[in-house]
């Protein structure tokens, strides 16, 4: 299993999104499972905005399946609340990559949910394991050394 320590290495990525009704249980609460749907979201902007998008990973023949999450609970969302995600790279293996997320709510900061989520660099044509794509390992290298 992977190490649970969830640190927040530069470079950040920050990006909102407001609780749907949707994605709420009986109990008013945001459902446990949709945060790894604000992961998702976090993670995106983090590669569009300083890496470059995942479409663009896909037309390079790469795709970057979810080979394990973690979530801490810290306390709940609930509809309408303005969500902050933080999301931040490490661990950039031949093979694989690891986002840390952190979800606070905006307006009073405090920590909902804290985790991460391990990718595996695949070959979108014949479905194997294979080493990320060069030009994403070096822009990665670059972002994480000058701490942007």
């Amino acid at each position: 299993m992977t190490d649970r320590k969830i640190s927040m290495p530069e470079p950040v990525h920050e990006c909102t999104q407001r609780v749907l009704y949707g994605d709420t249980d009986a109990g008013g609460v945001v459902y446990n499972a949709n945060y790894l749907r604000y992961f998702e979201k976090g993670r995106s902007g983090f590669m569009r905005d300083l890496v470059f998008s995942y479409r663009e990973m896909e037309e390079q023949g790469y795709i970057l399946p979810v080979v394990e999450s973690y979530l801490r609970y810290k306390a709940p969302a609930r509809y309408e609340d303005l969500l902050l995600i933080r999301t931040s790279i490490l661990d950039i293996k031949s093979v694989s990559c690891r986002f840390n997320h952190y979800i606070h709510r905006a307006d009073d900061h405090s920590l909902l949910v804290k985790g991460f989520t391990v990718h595996a660099s695949v070959s979108r044509s014949s479905g194997r394991l294979t080493k990320l794509p060069q030009n994403f390992l070096d822009k990665v290298i670059a972002l994480t050394e000058s701490g942007k």
